[in-house]
């Protein structure tokens, strides 16, 4: 990191910072020594991030000119990672306005350097999506000043919750036997959000003129083959992929928004882009890169983050890595989830509700339906899961990352909170969370069943036994206060 002459660190300003890689960029510049200036509609939205507090925050829109040039007053360099897409009926016309008032507003503050995150495609291709047209639009409207731009354009991007890893992940996931358009043996060169924000920031302070930089991965792969990839790291069969060329991009869009949690503002121009190749035409990032990630590690790294996606990162020290979720991601970037949310008010305090729900498991059992746990302890066995035989290590005591029963501790909170993680046999990955938190002069205890579904099979498992969700936690969450409130009169020498 460059200082100025007066050993000022760098200012930079970022735009996008609550989106998918803005909220990536953010750390990283932080952790290079820039001083960092978010810009956000609504600064609210980022107020749970863990930077929060090291970044300066100024409300504004790129819409809003006069807002932009008190945004980038005093700002050394700026990020330019925002776009319309999904979010304006004529989002082209959109991005219009807001790259000329970004370009002009960076003119007048004096940048030194605009970094702006686009798309590959080769230019002069007629037949170039109006997503990626786009892209390519913003770019040299943003290069149409004085101030030097360098536009990074990246291929799919593949990261826990990043949009294009998600529609692969649920149609591959979803569908063991699929009919797409032609696109799907269209050729691209998916690139690793982790090599992604390392051209990012290695191009900041650069020197020189505007420049393009083409930024893909390491191998040129057509989406079949991404999908099968994907396939086999997610531990799924291979797919029966059909091609046929009656399939609209239209159609698609909407099969693609009901099969996978992207809204169809969003599916609609991603499809439409399917058809054109992205693929590297120079190698300007190479030596910006180092090590490329492969295709099929990125998959892996963004499986492993997404697995354990937003339930479990509010518990353990959550890896600031890239390729984690962030809230200011999506609110779909961890996938589809499914849950069974019981709140309880209580007699007991926050203590007794703990010592409580740290009993389940073991001896104790679930607080009721036993029966139905030891078949379904049973049935897990007979499919070769571990059941119920497992147990616990002591009766009372939880320690984290142990066993109980068919569920590992993945979370402890001494005196208000415990997450278990299930390791029985599922189409899916599951979560029962329980914490204590003191209202007024009670106590709240909220229980949370949550389930993420692997496919069709995970989202059937998850209906089918729906109604009986909503019985058995019910009655676990209320037998888990009433066990707490004895406790606490015991305790207190009140009658029960």
């Amino acid at each position: 990191m460059s200082t100025g002459e007066d050993g000022r660190r760098p200012l930079t300003l970022v735009t996008g910072a609550t989106g998918y890689v803005g909220g990536r960029v953010v750390p990283e510049l932080l952790a290079r020594g820039h001083r960092v200036r978010c810009l956000a509609r609504d600064p609210a939205k980022l107020d749970l991030d863990p930077w929060r507090d090291s970044v300066e925050v100024v409300q504004g829109d790129v819409l809003d000119a006069a807002s932009l040039e008190r945004a980038l007053e005093g700002c050394d360099y700026a990020y330019y990672l925002v776009h319309s897409m999904g979010h304006a009926a004529d989002f082209q016309e959109t991005d219009r306005r807001a790259a000329d008032n970004f370009q002009r507003a960076a003119e007048t503050c004096g940048l030194s350097r605009i970094v702006y995150l686009g798309g590959l495609g080769r230019t002069a291709d007629a037949s170039l999506s109006a997503h990626l047209q786009s892209r390519h639009e913003v770019g040299r409207m943003l290069n149409a000043g004085a101030t030097p731009v360098t536009e990074v354009r990246a291929a799919v991007i593949i990261g826990s919750g990043s949009v294009s890893f998600e529609m692969l992940r649920y149609l591959t996931e979803v569908l063991p036997v699929m009919t797409t358009p032609t696109w799907v043996r269209t050729r691209c060169q998916p690139v690793a959000i982790r090599d992604v924000l390392a051209v990012l920031t290695a191009v900041l302070e650069e020197d020189g003129e505007s420049r393009v930089v083409e930024l893909g991965g390491p191998e040129v792969l057509t989406y079949e083959e991404m999908m099968q990839i994907y396939a086999e790291e997610a531990g799924l069969r291979r797919r029966l992929i059909i091609p046929v060329p009656v399939l609209s991009p239209g159609l698609s869009s909407r099969w693609v928004g009901l099969v996978t949690p992207l809204p169809v503002g969003v599916a609609r121009p991603l499809v439409d882009s399917l058809r054109n190749e992205v693929i590297v035409t120079d190698d300007s990032a190479t030596p910006l890169l180092g090590e490329p990630i492969h295709y099929r590690e990125a998959v892996r790294r963004a499986l492993e983050q997404t697995t354990t996606s937003n339930v479990e990162t509010r518990w353990s020290d959550a890896d600031t890595s890239p390729a984690l979720p962030l809230p200011s991601d999506p609110s779909w970037a961890g996938g589809t989830r499914f849950a069974d949310r019981q709140v309880v008010n209580a007699s007991a305090d926050a203590a007794d509700l703990f010592w409580a729900f740290t009993r389940v498991g073991g001896e104790v059992g679930y607080y009721g339906f036993g029966w139905a746990w030891r078949l379904r302890g049973l049935i897990d066995s007979l499919v070769g899961g571990v059941g119920l035989r497992r147990g616990r290590r002591h009766p009372e005591d939880l320690r984290l990352g142990e066993a109980v029963d068919f569920w590992r501790v993945r979370g402890v909170e001494p005196g208000r909170a415990l997450l278990l993680k299930a390791e029985m046999k599922l189409p899916g990955d599951a979560w029962l969370e329980w914490t204590a938190d003191t209202e007024g002069s009670g106590t709240r205890l909220t229980q949370t069943a949550t389930f993420v579904p692997r496919g069709l099979l995970g989202r059937l498992y998850w209906y089918s036994l729906a109604p009986f969700h909503k019985l058995i936690f019910g009655s676990m969450a209320r037998r888990i206060a009433a066990s707490a409130g004895r406790r606490s009169r015991q305790q207190t020498g009140s009658p029960s």
